[in-house]
């Protein structure tokens, strides 16, 4: 049998699992402490939700789980790939908890402001930094159409990023609304928007040159294409220079008093309008946002407002917006810095015995408990490599009643 975890997936060291367990409970504090209520949902949906979900390139990476006994056999049978399937693995937790708020709404407050942290999944072509198994932690705002809550979440999601030590970052932000209009000031149709949102999400990997291209070959019109690669051409594009072409604008107009208003509340924030910001869902409809990392270049934080997908269960609209910590980029980042310390924890103690002494060292450990993280091991014949491996784990003290009943610094 297989030793290796599956492709795409980790096991998790304790040293590494402790870290982890850290980032997390800072996280889901933080939102808490915001009024935020944490729900937990099912890893598995309908295949259905999954497919009309609008997730974008994503939907191209769910794990779809084939059906069960007869039903398998009749898809089998019938030799249609599309029956042999009738659930999948969530690929965000959007999705769901669009699903959630559905089922719920009756003993739900309003407006809704849900906490999720979990696992979600994706059928990637690993690489680093992209894992088919990960987590992602969320906080979402449903049944408000009030740009109070884009606010309220970037300076939330701004605390928790704080909190973890990963100070150094700025906001970015953008209007799925405002990039349509100045994409269609160009000449491109509305049906053409989607496609070319997709391609323009690529501008930072591929250049402005690189999506010119890729736009010539989905075959838009040239004369389109060149205008728009001469307005992404030159500097950096401010809010008023997307105004002078498209005109006075609501959108623009929602983007202004959220970047006002996070400057008034939190002037410590770096907030900055970014054009060329899409975000990859094709579920958005509003405000975008992201966090990218000053120090350690790329994002670690992104989201935006949705206020269609929710309707697609109950049939009617309701306004939601989210924003999502890339907990797997952050583990990564403080995992290569070597000596990520976790503040305020308790320091570890290993209380060694001998057989015949396991009930006075287990009483003991028992006393140090309130003070310390206590382990109970069995002295080794090679006391001294025992300790040494312990003070490689990061245990500070040991108690050995034969040396001392005081605690014996490694």
């Amino acid at each position: 049998m297989k030793t290796k975890t599956v492709k795409g997936t980790n096991d998790y060291l304790p040293a590494e699992a402790e870290i982890r367990d850290y980032l997390s409970s800072v996280i889901i504090d933080t939102y808490k402490n915001g009024g935020f209520e944490h729900i937990i949902t099912p890893i598995l949906e309908d295949a259905e939700n999954l497919d009309k979900s609008d997730g974008g390139d994503n939907l191209n990476l769910i794990f779809k789980v084939l059906k069960r006994g007869e039903k398998l056999s009749r898809a089998l049978q019938a030799g249609d790939v599309s029956q042999l399937s009738d659930m999948g693995l969530r690929y965000d937790l959007t999705l769901p908890l669009c699903r959630y708020y559905a089922n719920n709404r009756q003993h739900l407050p309003s407006p809704f402001k849900a906490i999720q942290t979990d696992r979600v999944y994706r059928a990637e072509n690993c690489q680093r930094g992209r894992l088919r198994e990960f987590i992602q932690c969320d906080i979402d705002i449903i049944g408000s159409t009030a740009p109070e809550c884009e606010v309220e979440l970037i300076l939330t999601t701004a605390r928790a990023l704080r909190r973890i030590g990963m100070g150094n970052f700025k906001v970015k932000i953008n209007h799925r609304g405002l990039l349509r209009s100045l994409l269609q000031s160009f000449g491109f149709e509305e049906s053409q928007l989607d496609s070319v949102c997709v391609t323009f999400d690529k501008l930072d990997k591929i250049g402005s040159e690189g999506v010119s291209a890729e736009l010539t070959e989905k075959g838009f019109d040239s004369e389109t294409v060149a205008k728009f690669t001469s307005f992404f051409s030159g500097d950096t594009i401010t809010l008023d220079d997307v105004c002078a072409v498209v005109g006075e604008s609501e959108y623009a107009d929602n983007l202004k008093y959220i970047i006002d208003c996070v400057k008034a509340l939190a002037p410590e924030e770096e907030i900055v309008f970014d054009v060329s910001l899409v975000r990859g869902q094709g579920y958005y409809t509003g405000a975008v946002f992201e966090v990218e990392s000053v120090d350690f270049k790329g994002a670690i934080a992104g989201g935006g407002r949705y206020d269609n997908l929710i309707g697609k269960f109950l049939g009617e609209k309701i306004p939601a917006v989210g924003f999502s910590i890339g907990f797997e980029r952050i583990f990564a980042i403080l995992k290569d810095k070597g000596a990520f310390t976790i503040p305020g924890g308790k320091k570890k103690v290993a209380v060694l015995y001998d057989k015949e002494g396991f009930v006075d060292a287990y009483k003991k450990a028992n006393e140090l408990r309130e003070q310390y993280d206590v382990t109970l091991l069995e002295k080794a014949k090679k006391v001294g490599k025992q300790i040494a491996r312990l003070e490689e784990r990061g245990f500070a003290f040991y108690y050995n009643k034969e040396r001392s009943e005081e605690l014996q610094e490694i």
